[in-house]
């Protein structure tokens, strides 16, 4: 359990997922002011990297820099200097259905590349290669619980360095036959960028708590069938808040029976 209170502003959103294909769509539809319409994520091109890692990015590289430049660009911030969390229920579905179907095979011989976008923390080494940071990184997994605990590890940084942290929590779809037993619908990410001091570009201010409580829903049952099948689509209870402006508390999914109580107040 958490001892005490773990507080931060809020000063910057991405957001990817199916028919959201950025903040500011995100956040029109989370008001309300906007229908929400179903459609495959659309992925940015990581203009960030050199040309020979972006021919190599995967779904979920592009995905997570995606979500990440788009909070850092909302913030004004340097991302060279910003400490991450990056947090995924999984690592990338095409490529680990990829390394099944070869390992399945006569043909054993794994390529590099394919074996290194596999692995769990390929996504936080693109970031660094894009951005050229050399800050603190931290790479975590808690299966649906993924988004939880990546804002707490990036809360508690928050806290103890008194320095920004960004938070990137993604997730990928698996083809068959894995998907038969992971059926995530398509790949989705947000990322926050946490701040221990208000600034201009802050947008709220968060306290976090742990809870027994029930975990919020969304009216809309598209957003909530997001919500429920993407685990890092657990932060849109959150998300749909911050998009109104609304403060008040809502309770996030985590490991149960542990849930969290986010205290979100308005700037």
């Amino acid at each position: 359990m958490i001892a005490t209170p773990l507080q931060a502003w809020i000063n910057g959103i991405g957001l990817i997922a199916p028919g959201l294909p950025d903040w500011p769509s995100a956040a029109a539809v989370l008001r309300g002011d906007a229908a929400y319409e179903s459609a495959p994520s659309v992925l940015p091109v990581p203009l960030l990297l050199p040309p020979a890692e972006r021919r190599r990015a995967s779904r979920v590289i592009r995905l997570s820099l995606g979500v990440g430049q788009e909070a850092v660009t909302h913030a004004g911030a340097d991302a060279s200097t910003l400490a991450t969390v990056f947090a995924a229920s999984g690592a990338d579905g095409h490529n680990c259905h990829s390394l099944c179907e070869q390992l399945a095979g006569d043909d054993r011989q794994i390529s590099p590349t394919r074996f290194h976008n596999s692995v769990h923390n390929a996504a936080a080494g693109y970031w660094g290669i894009a951005t050229r940071s050399m800050a603190p990184c931290q790479v975590l997994g808690a299966f649906d619980a993924s988004f939880g605990a990546g804002l707490l590890d990036a809360l508690a940084q928050v806290a103890l360095d008194g320095q920004p942290v960004l938070l990137v929590a993604y997730d990928s779809e698996y083809p068959e036959p894995l998907h038969a037993k992971r059926d995530t619908p398509d790949c989705g990410g947000v990322a926050l960028l946490l701040s221990a001091q208000r600034s201009e570009a802050s947008l709220a201010s968060i306290t976090v708590t742990p809870s027994r409580a029930t975990a919020d829903v969304l009216e809309d049952a598209a957003l909530e069938g997001l919500r429920q099948n993407i685990p890092a689509m657990r932060a849109l209870p959150l998300l749909q808040r911050l998009a109104r402006g609304a403060a008040g508390p809502v309770v996030l999914d985590y490991l149960a029976p542990m849930q969290l109580r986010v205290e979100l107040q308005s700037c």
